[in-house]
């Protein structure tokens, strides 16, 4: 059963804390009760909003169907910008998307080391939700798949669970003043085995799991870093796994972050003894639906956005007398339009090698959607034209990015100057793309 142990904090080096943070002291480290593989029952209202909430992700997921592909990418690069925020960074849709195309360039002069580790997030959450996605490729999920994952979305890092205390959020540097302190270190394998068999075998409604195994992964933090990420994609491995999202990434954590408080009291209450989960399903199942909309809202507006610069380009095409007005479908410039959701920068080698043209095809193609105002010409600091940019198609993230913005703070912003190494204290703010 879920309990509470007493533990003491009695720091080795206090040269550089602060006067609160240097006194030792006993605190509460909250352990949670092991899953097992099947699901707890639920009150009529909570089991009611997740049924609702998988409809409505169904339906979502059929009405974008093979357009999921790109929208994938935008909802994941998205979500790495909001994750930026949670370290205290930001980076631009625009930046990023340079940085993707262009991390290779080391004098591109546009590629910060903060850009260059968001493309490393994007990365490593897609080939993540493939692996653990797939039950094909990973029958089983363990313990070990989930240390790689995390391992994946922070590199840097040394891989494997964590072996030592952490906590969440709070003041300063001791768990004294945290927020919420995790499970000690000696209990985390174990909490993390059961929860890998949750995850393969439970079955049942998907939000419900869903919701579940994000829960116990944020409540167990069992990584020194990179739990909220890894917690992201655990829901969207959960949500591909049951087949209740076939098309699409829905990025429901990423809602809460309209919502901080109410993310944070969902899992307060999923840690209540006796818990509280119903509240936290209906919290989980509610942003759901949320996500659902919203990815079908940005798919109808790149579509349309789709409409409006091909007429664009025929307006220009017409005005600088250009027969056809009209391309042809196997024009270098329709095959660049068709692509600028998921290609919204584009060097000349980028055209010539993604469509198999000439350099001269591509640079023509490129200065004629430039001339048309469909892409903006971008140079480094030196005035060297590096790329051309499709900046409404970019301000579509930006604009998701903006409004599910996560801003939180956690113990890293408090760590003394030479002080000890700090344990994961990842904010347990919201998520969301």
């Amino acid at each position: 059963m879920a309990h509470y142990v007493d533990l003491l904090w009695n720091p080795e080096d206090i040269t550089h804390l602060g006067r609160k943070d240097r006194a030792p002291g006993r605190y509460r480290a909250y352990v949670p009760d092991e899953l097992g593989e099947e699901l707890p029952a639920l009150s009529r209202v909570a089991q009611a909003a997740s049924e609702d909430a998988v409809a409505v992700l169904a339906r979502a997921d059929e009405r974008i169907g093979d357009r999921g592909g790109y929208l994938n990418h935008l909802l994941i690069r998205s979500e790495s910008i909001s994750s930026s925020w949670i370290e205290g960074n930001s980076i631009s849709p625009k930046k990023l998307a340079i940085a993707e195309l262009l991390d290779h360039r080391a004098g591109s002069g546009l590629s910060t080391r903060v850009a260059l580790d968001v493309v490393a997030n994007v990365r490593a959450t897609e080939e993540a939700i493939a692996e653990l996605g797939d039950r094909e490729r990973a029958p089983d999920v363990t313990t070990a798949d989930i240390e790689r994952l995390q391992h994946l979305i922070e590199p840097r890092l040394e891989p494997g669970l964590r072996t030592e205390q952490n906590w969440v959020g709070g003041p300063g540097w001791s768990p004294l003043r945290a927020d919420f302190v995790p499970p000690p270190e000696t209990e985390v394998r174990r909490l993390v085995d059961d929860l890998a068999g949750f995850v393969t075998a439970t079955s049942g409604n998907p939000v419900v799991r869903a919701a579940i195994a994000h829960a116990q992964f944020e409540t167990i933090h069992p990584f020194v870093d990179g739990n909220g990420r890894t917690g992201r994609a655990l829901i969207h491995t959960v949500l591909r796994r049951a087949d209740a999202l076939r098309n699409t990434l829905i990025p429901i954590s990423t809602v809460f972050a309209g919502d901080t408080d109410r993310y944070i009291a969902g899992l307060s209450a999923y840690r209540e003894i006796p818990s509280r989960l119903d509240e936290w399903v209906i919290s989980f199942a509610e942003a759901a639906e949320l996500a659902a909309g919203n990815a079908v809202r940005l798919a109808e507006d790149i579509a349309t956005l789709d409409g409006e610069v091909r007429e664009n380009l025929i307006r220009f095409r017409a005005e600088q007398g250009i027969t056809p007005a009209s391309p042809r479908s196997d024009a270098v410039v329709v095959k660049i339009l068709s692509a600028l959701a998921t290609e919204p920068v584009l060097t000349i080698e980028r055209v010539a090698a993604l469509h198999e043209v000439s350099a001269a095809a591509a640079h023509r193609a490129l200065t004629q959607l430039a001339d048309a105002g469909i892409l903006g010409r971008t140079k480094n600091q030196k005035g060297k034209l590096i790329c051309w940019t499709a900046d409404r198609y970019l301000a579509l993230v930006s604009l998701t990015e903006r409004s599910n913005r996560v801003g939180a703070g956690d113990t890293g912003h408090g760590r003394p100057r030479r002080g000890p190494p700090v344990p994961a204290v990842r904010q347990l703010g919201a998520l969301r793309p």
